[in-house]
C-alpha cells in the first residue's frame, strides 16, 4: 500500500479528515493558509501539515501572495483523484492489492460509504461467477463501496449505470466504446473486451445494507498480458490520462446511479447488444433470439421465434447474422 494514503483512516495522513476539503479548496484556485482554516474550522498548523502530505504525495504547491497554488497534480494516485472531482467519493489508493472488491467489502462491514478503492494492480482479480481477472500494472482497478436506499431488485441498475459511466469516460477519451449486455465494454472497432464491472452487495429481502461496484478496465496495458479475447485502451488509441477516466467514470456513475430511467436510456444508447442476434445461456437453458430491450432493473429483452424472452441473469454472445 501506498502509506500516503492512510487507508484506514477515512481522512488519509497529516490533516485528518481535511484532506478531501483541503483539494476542493485548492481546486478553486488560490487560498491564504488562513482562509484555509476559517474555512474549514480547523488550526493552520493543521491546514500547514496537510499542504506537506500533498507536497510528499507529488503536488507541487506555491505559496504566493495570493494563498496556496498548485502548479502541477501527481499522475495518478488517491489525492490525485480526489483534486478536482466533482463526485463526493473518498479515494484509497493502494500500489497493488488482492483484490479492490475484497477490500471494498472490508469497508462497507465497517460502515463506510461512498469510498472509491484504487489500486495500481491486483494480483487475485476476479470477475462474474468467479472467473479470474488479469489485472497488470497499467489498469484501471476500482471498487466503489456504496449504502444506497434501494432494494435488491434494483441493485442491478447499477451495473448498468457502472457501464455507461465507463463507456461515456472511455469515449471521451477516444475509444470507441460500447456496451454488451449485462456487464461488459466492447471496443466498438475490434469487439475486444476492455472493461469488466462486478457488482456484490449484502442486505435483506426489502433492502441493501450495502453495495460494491467493480470496476476493471484494461487501460494501459499490452494486449499480450491479456486473456484472449480482451483488448486493451493502449491498443485501440494508445495510453491515456487513468486519472480524468477514473474521475469521469466516478462523476458519471454518481450523476446517473440515483435515476433508474435516465439509466436505461444512457444504457440503450451506448449499448451494442440491441439490434444483434444473441446466445444467451440462462440457469433455465439456452435463449436464442434478437436482442430488442433493456427493462428495469436490467432484463433483456429477446424476441425468438416463439416470443418475447426476459431474461434476468446469463452469459450473452453476439452471434453472426443469418
Amino acid at each position: 500500500m501506498n502509506e500516503r494514503e492512510g487507508a484506514g483512516a477515512p481522512g488519509g495522513s497529516a490533516g485528518g479528515d481535511v484532506r478531501r476539503p483541503v483539494l476542493d479548496a485548492l481546486a478553486t484556485g488560490p487560498i491564504t493558509g488562513p482562509e484555509l482554516a476559517d474555512r474549514l474550522d480547523v488550526s493552520r498548523a493543521a491546514i500547514w501539515k496537510r499542504i506537506e502530505a500533498l507536497r510528499e504525495a507529488g503536488f507541487a504547491i506555491q505559496g504566493t501572495d495570493a494563498g496556496y497554488r498548485v502548479t502541477s497534480v501527481p499522475e495518478y494516485g488517491g489525492e490525485a483523484i480526489e483534486y478536482g472531482l466533482e463526485a463526493p467519493y473518498r479515494v484509497e489508493y493502494h500500489d497493488a492489492l488482492p483484490s479492490t472488491n475484497a477490500r471494498a467489502r472490508e469497508l462497507a462491514t465497517l460502515g463506510e460509504d461512498r469510498v472509491a478503492v484504487l489500486a495500481g494492480e491486483q494480483t487475485g482479480g476476479r470477475g462474474r461467477l468467479d472467473r479470474g481477472w488479469h489485472s497488470p500494472a497499467g489498469g484501471i482497478y476500482l471498487s466503489v463501496v456504496l449504502r444506497p436506499s434501494i432494494t435488491p431488485m434494483q441493485a442491478p441498475l447499477l451495473t448498468l449505470a457502472a457501464a455507461v459511466a465507463t463507456t461515456r469516460a472511455l469515449r471521451e477519451a477516444g475509444v470507441d466504446a460500447g456496451i454488451k449486455w449485462p456487464n461488459d465494454v466492447l471496443s466498438r472497432e475490434t469487439g475486444g473486451k476492455l472493461v469488466g464491472i462486478l457488482t456484490e452487495m449484502e442486505g435483506e429481502a426489502d433492502r441493501v445494507s450495502w453495495v460494491v461496484v467493480g470496476f476493471g478496465v484494461n487501460a494501459n496495458v499490452d494486449p499480450a498480458e491479456l486473456p484472449e479475447g480482451a483488448t486493451s485502451v493502449r491498443a485501440e488509441i494508445g495510453d491515456v490520462d487513468r486519472r480524468a477516466v477514473v474521475q469521469r467514470t466516478l462523476e458519471e456513475f454518481e450523476a446517473l446511479r440515483g435515476d433508474p430511467d435516465a439509466i436505461l436510456d444512457a444504457w440503450r444508447e451506448g449499448a451494442i447488444t440491441l439490434g444483434e442476434r444473441v446466445r444467451v445461456e440462462t440457469p433455465e437453458g439456452e435463449v436464442v433470439g434478437r436482442a430488442i430491450d433493456v427493462e428495469t432493473p436490467g432484463r433483456l429483452v429477446v424476441e425468438t421465434d416463439d416470443g418475447e424472452v426476459r431474461i434476468h441473469a446469463g452469459d450473452c454472445e453476439h452471434l453472426r447474422p443469418v
